[in-house]
């Protein structure tokens, strides 16, 4: 029998809709960093005209989070910006860069669905910085460090030709990205056969750079999201030392199986350093922050100590 590798946290969800003190229709696709001594949440609501905004919650702990009384994002009306988030804005991502936090998230519009950056320095304010991709591109994440004195980002562009797939590219300003690669690719017949896309911001470990990412699944009833591992050599990470033969994470919860979409299980584990990122528990495991893809509960699971993962990666 496969040994269990994450453990629901009892107190799930730890965060709903009903917890928001304006009016939204979800909670869901949630990023985690931790600031100043607490624990900062990012997610992303619906409102009832089906376009989405960003909203933020705090927490002392990483399980009882309160939200602020208004949203953290909502579409631009900077030139530029304004254009390409028309329809609403998504999926915060964050990452802990060089003494600031940088927010990759979708930026929605009749054009399609580029990436945005935003940088904050307290989360009381926020700078969009560039629109990084063209269209049609989603599940951005940035590394939480320069590689070979570049910046480097995974993400899923969208294509008709070829399965939905992991590239990789580089920066040397965060503004301009190129040297794209595709390095990883859905498995025929396999869990995550239909697409795959980064889940949140690779985290470092002695044995290379893990990348907790999302597959999908076709059924007769719908797709499946779950969560799977890969791991990505430290000094180029285009370089992939392994991927996880099978799923770490699937929808099992009535919140998870049922909802907005169901049978949807995202990584949010949008940490930045390995404690201040991932929020490291004191008795070695870390947590990491999940939520039914748009169906309104983020929750938070105890996560295996990243020697547990690298060393399962490593039997692959």
């Amino acid at each position: 029998m496969n040994k269990q590798l994450v453990t629901r946290y009892e107190g799930n969800p730890i965060l709903t809709r009903d917890d928001i003190p304006y009016p939204v229709q979800t909670v869901h696709n949630a990023g985690v960093t931790k600031y100043d001594g607490r624990y900062i949440m990012l997610f992303r609501s619906h409102l009832d005209t089906g376009r989405s905004i960003i909203g933020i919650a705090e927490s002392q702990d990483g399980f009882n989070f309160t939200a602020w009384p208004g949203p953290f994002m909502t579409p631009s009306k900077e030139p530029v910006f304004c254009e390409y988030e028309a329809f609403g804005v998504e999926d915060p991502r964050i990452t802990h860069l060089e003494g600031a936090y940088y927010i990759t998230y979708s930026a929605y519009s009749e054009h399609g669905v580029r990436i945005g950056l935003a940088k904050t320095n307290d989360f009381e304010s926020v700078e969009r910085v560039a629109l990084i991709t063209q269209a049609d591109y989603r599940n951005t994440v940035l590394f939480p460090e320069k590689i070979n004195d570049m910046y480097v980002k995974l993400d899923r562009p969208h294509s008709e030709m070829c399965p939905w797939s992991i590239w990789i590219s580089y920066s040397p300003d965060l503004c301009h990205w190129g040297d794209s690669k595709l390095i990883i690719k859905p498995v025929p017949y396999h869990w995550d056969q239909m697409k795959i896309g980064p889940g949140a911001p690779p985290i470092r470990t002695d044995k290379g750079w893990l990348n907790i990412y999302h597959g999908v699944f076709p059924t007769m009833d719908g797709h499946v999201y779950r969560l799977g591992v890969a791991l990505h050599k430290l000094d180029d990470p285009a370089v992939i030392l392994g991927v996880g033969d099978r799923w770490i994470l699937q929808p099992e919860d009535p919140w998870e199986v049922v909802g907005y979409v169901h049978n949807v299980r995202r990584c949010s584990r949008r940490r930045w350093d390995i404690e201040t990122l991932l929020g490291r528990s004191g008795h070695g495991n870390v947590r990491r922050y999940s939520s039914n893809r748009r169906t309104c509960r983020p929750l938070p699971d105890k996560f295996p100590t990243r020697k547990v993962i690298t060393n399962y990666l490593a039997r692959v």
